[in-house]
């Protein structure tokens, strides 16, 4: 969230305020401390009936579990391909439904056949998701993230 939200929240006594920027916010009269890290005090339930997840090669993978459809194996992203289940040439769209991870080789062997037509049946029905969890959970590797965060952040190792 921007600062602007974070000091609405904290003004209106919504959230608890666990670490400061080292910079202040003035106003004609007053000046603030600038909140850095915030705790809502009471959980507010996401509306993730208004989420539209971005078709995107990284965000398929994710929702994939950076496994390969057909065959089952998982792959480092590097060497995940993505399949149209119903190919583009035979009026398939390039949309979450119709979209898998797949491996080169089994890609390479569906070719431009339907998963019937190819004897290749897919592991999991492909959806739309409604959200995914973040590829990576630590901020503390990006110059910008700031000191304050780092006792909060989660440290995951990378996937394959």
């Amino acid at each position: 969230m921007n600062w602007q939200k974070a000091m609405i929240l904290w003004l209106q006594n919504k959230v608890d305020v666990l670490e400061y920027h080292s910079v202040q916010v003035r106003s004609a009269t007053k000046a603030f401390p600038l909140p850095s890290v915030l705790r809502l005090r009471k959980y507010v339930r996401p509306n993730f009936s208004s989420v539209t997840v971005k078709l995107s090669r990284q965000n398929l993978f994710i929702r994939d579990n950076h496994t390969c459809q057909y065959c089952g194996e998982r792959f480092p992203e590097k060497l995940l391909t993505i399949d149209h289940v119903l190919p583009v040439s035979k009026g398939g769209q390039h949309v979450w439904t119709n979209v898998v991870a797949a491996c080169g080789p089994c890609n390479n062997k569906k070719g431009d056949l339907s998963t019937e037509q190819a004897d290749m049946p897919l592991r999991k029905k492909p959806i739309q998701p409604k959200w995914l969890p973040s590829k990576e959970f630590s901020y503390t590797h990006h110059k910008t993230c700031p000191r304050t965060w780092e006792p909060y952040l989660v440290h995951v190792r990378k996937s394959r």
